[in-house]
């Protein structure tokens, strides 16, 4: 007798169905990079319009404490999205994940707004400088815990070279009374517009999203092109790694965004399905337009991807 093939979509459909006739809702943790946090939250109001019977419950952090939320605090969780695609692969696999899919882009500036002291002079050329006037203070997220934080240090590395400035990281990574550090890149929005901060180190992403004033930088520095990776690889910052002790060398590289599903969520399909409406024209132009433009998505090892996601990767 020949089975009746039932294909994972038809059963993500019965599974809701039956969900909520019992009024109760498929759960679908997402945990993902802090910079995320805007669009991720019209993705999903979108996606409930497909899938009314799950509940996204969505937190945003540093993207190394998102991944271990559940690495080591053994959280629960559907989707993690990483503000670095690298650190998936080597803080999640091969224990806890073995594939991830990259979606978009981003790169550095410095958010400022109108009450900053030289807001009306500030620019790519002269930032470093006014940076370090008395008085100003300036913030960056911590590079422990949020990939922003080591790429701002990047940045500084970088920009020592480009302006032909020696000594010039050292200068703003050992002004301890003006170089404020938080855990994730938007704790420090809130410092900015209520004056606590002059200037932040940001992705023009967040910095679009919350309206605020920024610099944009030399792409041989933001952290932005292609064209300039080899460039950008010259900046190396050493950040905790898996286990206490261990640390991870992180190279300066081009922004870019990875998302994985952990391998011992009950729940595969939903997740999966997520992922799937994400990386859709309806969920790219929703990243575009908060300024994280969708890339061509690129995966680790395309046979271990689900099959619903396989269609996307080169």
């Amino acid at each position: 007798m020949k089975r009746l093939a039932i294909s994972p979509f038809l059963i993500l459909i019965l599974t809701l169905t039956l969900l909520g006739g019992c009024n109760n809702k498929a759960k679908l943790p997402i945990f993902h990079a802090g910079s995320s946090t805007i669009p991720f939250a019209q993705v999903s109001e979108e996606f409930n319009k497909l899938y009314p019977d799950v509940e996204i419950l969505s937190e945003g952090a540093g993207s190394q404490t998102t991944i271990r939320k559940h690495t080591e605090l053994g959280r629960e969780c559907g989707v993690i999205a990483s503000a670095d695609y690298t650190i998936i692969p080597q803080l999640m696999f091969p224990e806890h994940a073995d594939w991830y899919i990259t979606f978009a882009c981003n790169r550095m500036v410095i958010a400022y707004t109108d009450s900053s002291p030289f807001a009306d002079e500030v620019d790519k050329d002269n930032w470093y400088e006014i940076l370090q006037r008395e008085g100003i203070k300036y913030g960056r997220s911590d590079p422990n815990q949020d990939p922003c934080g080591y790429r701002t240090l990047m940045v500084w590395q970088l920009a020592e070279d480009y302006y032909n400035i020696p000594g010039l990281y050292g200068k703003l990574y050992e002004a301890e009374d003006k170089d404020i550090m938080r855990p994730k890149s938007v704790d420090l929005i809130a410092l900015l517009e209520s004056g606590d901060l002059d200037y932040a180190f940001e992705y023009s992403s967040v910095a679009a999203q919350h309206k605020l004033n920024f610099v944009s930088l030399p792409a041989e520095i933001d952290l932005s092109s292609e064209e300039f990776k080899d460039y950008y690889a010259e900046a190396e910052v050493k950040v905790k790694g898996k286990k206490p002790g261990e640390f991870l060398t992180k190279k300066g590289k081009p922004i870019v965004y990875g998302v994985t599903i952990p391998k011992n969520f009950p729940r595969q399909e939903i997740a999966i399905a997520w992922i799937d409406f994400l990386l859709s024209p309806e969920g790219r132009a929703i990243m575009e337009a908060n300024g994280q433009p969708p890339i061509t998505p690129v995966t680790n090892d395309k046979s271990k991807l689900p099959d619903r996601l396989k269609r996307y990767v080169e």
